[in-house]
């Protein structure tokens, strides 16, 4: 049975950090993009970041580049996304997904998705 389980999220300040995880299983991710997308308020679901089960590329949405890292572990089945200089327009729920797509941006082009974790970000 595949299974994505997002942990980390919580309450940060503007300006702080949190790490999530991901936590895989139930299959092999091998040739797949593991990617975060998040869902605020009001809001549609927005692509991230992802990154290759492999080779560890990476593709990062603007809104968050230079202030997000996804990495991951491929030892111990897990992705991270470690966020910083958080912002209050970050608050969402944060789901980790798995997909075959190349470094896919659209929430359609996974296949696998945890139940979300929620981040907020208070001014």
């Amino acid at each position: 049975q595949v299974q994505l389980v997002e942990s980390g999220g919580g309450l940060v300040q503007a300006g702080g950090s949190l790490r999530l995880s991901c936590a895989a299983s139930g299959r092999s991710y091998s040739g797949y993009t593991m990617g975060w997308f998040r869902q605020g308020p009001g809001k549609e679901r927005e692509f991230v970041a992802c990154i290759t089960w492999g080779g560890g590329f990476t593709n990062y949405a603007d809104s968050v580049k230079g202030r997000f890292i996804i990495s991951r572990d491929s030892a111990k089945n897990l992705v991270y996304l470690q966020m910083n200089s958080l912002k209050p327009e970050d608050t969402a729920v944060y789901y980790c997904a798995g997909g075959r797509q190349y470094l896919g941006v659209s929430a359609d082009e996974y296949d696998y998705w945890g139940q979300g974790t929620q981040v907020t970000v208070s001014s």
